[in-house]
């Protein structure tokens, strides 16, 4: 039941979006475990123009560069699919969006199962029953 937020610099393009959301979906199933069916995925695009890394525009350094969150229900998954997932899945923007800045983040957030849920429900709840 994971929820992505991912922000991409560049214009908006259906097949660039079509692509990320198919490294995400493959990798949080494959890596975290997570099920493909209640895994939410929204993305938005920056242009260059308003990114800036560094103090320093995107466009004026001839970059790319990503940024995305990721909330999973505490304890659910090791360091080691953590570091394993955040690796995959940077080289996976690295081929998809070519030329990437260095300074583009990826952040695993462990949120508590009885403050977190979907369908009106939470993971507490839904551990318990």
């Amino acid at each position: 039941m994971p929820i992505l937020n991912v922000k991409v610099s560049g214009k908006k393009s259906i097949e660039t979006t079509k692509q990320i959301n198919e490294l995400l979906l493959d990798l949080t199933h494959r890596v975290l475990g997570k099920k493909k069916e209640v895994t939410a995925i929204a993305i938005d695009y920056v242009e260059h123009d308003q990114w800036f890394v560094g103090g320093h525009l995107l466009s004026e350094q001839g970059k790319n560069s990503f940024y995305f969150d990721i909330k999973v229900t505490d304890e659910t998954n090791t360091k080691d699919e953590k570091v394993q997932y955040i690796k995959e899945a940077y080289r996976g923007f690295e081929r998809i969006l070519g030329n990437l800045h260095e300074e583009s983040y990826i952040y695993v957030q462990d949120v508590r199962a009885a403050s977190y849920g979907y369908g009106g429900k939470t993971q507490e709840y839904r551990y318990h029953n």
